[in-house]
């Protein structure tokens, strides 16, 4: 497809990109090798873009509760007090419902209220127009000598896939740490090999339960961090290419002065799906928050 839908960024030429020139510009992340990653587990290559806003947003999340924790007061609470303490109570009922201990609740609660709006954070960036951040890089890109062609700038970290599976990653390793610390190395090694088949006096049967509950045990842990992050990654990544495409819609209206049937679609489709989306990105927070919950309560109890 050849249709004139845009610019080349940043440049005073012509250039005219094909809409999958447009789309496989916006989903290449701008990495530390300056071109497209050859491979989505090559560990040589790292996602600056996704490096720095979600830092950013986690530094963010940090100085917004503490903004909002120091000026807290007893009385009538202000406007960002009262909607941190909304989401505060909902975090703690969940922790409250799933894990029974009042020790365990005071690490996972916190933990998971900061998931939750640093996850809601770097989902929402997902709301910004889809050319503003990396227009405004590939500019500063070209000024300071460089192509403005590999100027690759994808602003929702979510909608990484190493991004959201190293996230879960870190939640398997709480929930390695809490299995050893609640019942101990013993206890932990015996509930590999006894759950879920449970085991046998008889040797024999007793060592091919033991394999067979391992080996689900293995699976179960693999499953759930793959799911985990994979749910995460695969929304949003779905959310960003429909941004995408709406997109495209207002710059072919644009770029051939057609009719006005273009320019309302493109409006009131995108009206429509940020609507809808802010829904998706809430939604998408609260799953991988309760699911970080689940997980890690799961830890703390026996089978």
């Amino acid at each position: 497809m050849k249709e004139n839908v845009q610019q080349t960024p940043g440049t005073s030429q012509e250039s005219v990109l094909t809409v999958s020139d447009y789309i496989n510009h916006h989903l290449t992340h701008f990495s530390n090798q300056g071109h497209p990653q050859s491979g989505l587990f090559d560990l040589s290559v790292i996602h600056i873009d996704t490096l720095f806003y979600s830092i950013s947003l986690g530094l963010l999340t940090v100085f917004f509760m503490a903004f909002v924790a120091r000026r807290a007061t007893s009385g009538v609470p202000r406007r960002w007090q009262a909607a941190v303490e909304v989401v505060l109570e909902m975090v703690a009922e969940e922790c409250k419902n799933v894990i029974h201990s009042p020790k365990s609740r005071e690490f996972v609660g916190p933990l998971a209220l900061t998931v939750f709006i640093w996850i809601f954070l770097m989902n929402a960036m997902d709301l910004l127009p889809v050319d503003l951040l990396p227009v405004i890089w590939s500019n500063l890109y070209e000024a300071t000598g460089h192509d403005p062609h590999h100027a690759y700038m994808r602003v929702v970290p979510t909608a990484d896939l190493n991004a959201t599976l190293g996230m879960s990653s870190g939640v398997l390793l709480l929930c390695l740490y809490y299995s050893v610390k609640i019942k101990g190395w013993g206890g932990w090694a015996h509930e590999l090999v006894t759950a879920p088949f449970g085991t046998s006096k008889n040797p024999l049967f007793f060592l091919l339960l033991a394999v067979a509950n391992l080996a689900m045990q293995i699976i179960e842990y693999i499953a759930k961090t793959l799911s985990h992050g994979m749910r995460l990654f695969g929304n949003m990544y779905a959310g960003e290419l429909i941004f995408m495409l709406i997109a495209l819609m207002g710059a072919a209206w644009a770029s051939s002065l057609g009719t006005g049937f273009l320019w309302l679609g493109n409006v009131l489709s995108g009206t429509v799906w940020a609507i809808f989306h802010i829904l998706i990105i809430t939604l998408q927070a609260f799953v991988f928050m309760m699911l970080t919950i689940i997980y890690i309560g799961q830890a703390h109890e026996g089978h």
